[in-house]
């Protein structure tokens, strides 16, 4: 039963995990860049909800929408400032603004809420679901009720919408989306706007689930959630959420049977296996490039 648990445990943080993957997944799938930023988007959504919380009191349904509001203009101004005008340039170049846009965030909340600890409001009650032997915590619960909800209603948005689909067609040829009239700007910034406002609910859960929030928070985060996202293949949503739970579950077996010193190294040894054995990832596609 201690190892069912520690796999349901391992769940609740993959879910964390995927619903970071799955920001990274989209914008990688139709804008074809991987936006480092996007772990720092997390922790301001994080924050957002904390002052919305502790500063004004607001109901927490309040807080979760203000918070997925204001992370998702973000990632608009963020993707139209930073991004747009370098489409077109190499990748170099949008790998270092987007690290410049990470300690941009970073430094600017360190200013205003200082590099210590901030005890994020306890909004999910403790206590545990207990049934046939096996326990999870109401967090645990939640997160992996709310993971699966978000990644079904944005499978659902993506597959069955007007808007969904033209997504899908920039992410196939960008160039024939936009001879077909195709906005290509407008879905550039809904995927950044969708993607920053899943990265708001795992600011939330984060928050949470380890109680402290600190302007450092979406640094590893990040980092495991692009890892989740390449094991999955990115550019897949199902990919991303796959990638999330394994990741999460292998951390959680390492910490309880091995050591919590060797967690990161058994993440980054699987992402090295799963490469080696299908450098696509593992819901991926191998692409051939045309000459």
């Amino acid at each position: 039963m201690e190892f069912i648990n520690q796999i349901i445990n391992g769940l609740s943080t993959g879910s964390m995990y995927a619903l970071v993957a799955i920001g990274y997944t989209m914008v990688y799938g139709i804008a074809k860049m991987i936006n480092f930023a996007h772990g720092e988007i997390i922790m301001v959504g994080s924050y957002i909800a904390y002052v919305c919380l502790a500063f004004y009191g607001l109901p927490i349904p309040a807080a979760i929408i203000i918070s997925m509001a204001l992370t998702a203009c973000l990632g608009i101004v963020t993707e139209k400032v930073a991004y747009k005008p370098l489409r077109g340039k190499g990748s170099l170049d949008i790998l270092i603004t987007a690290i410049g846009v990470s300690y941009l965030l970073q430094n600017i909340f360190l200013l205003l809420f200082s590099s210590s600890g901030r005890t994020f409001p306890n909004i999910i009650p403790a206590g545990n679901v207990n049934v046939g032997g096996l326990s999870a915590t109401y967090i645990t619960v939640i997160t992996l009720v709310v993971t699966f909800i978000c990644t079904g209603l944005l499978l659902l948005f993506i597959n069955k919408t007007k808007i969904g689909k033209a997504m899908r067609a920039v992410s196939e040829d960008r160039q024939a989306a936009q001879l077909m009239g195709i906005n290509i700007n407008t879905t550039i910034s809904l995927t950044f706007a969708i993607g920053s406002g899943l990265g708001a609910i795992a600011g939330i859960i984060y928050g949470c689930k380890f109680s402290l929030i600190n302007p450092y928070i979406g640094a590893m985060l990040g980092i495991k959630a692009f890892i989740a996202a390449v094991m999955g293949g990115i550019g897949s949503v199902p990919g991303a959420m796959a990638g999330g739970l394994m990741l999460g579950v292998a951390e959680s077996l390492t910490i309880s049977y091995i050591s919590s010193d060797f967690s990161d190294a058994v993440v980054f040894g699987i992402l090295i296996f799963v490469l080696l054995v299908k450098p696509a990832g593992l819901f991926g596609k191998n692409v051939r490039e045309k000459v």
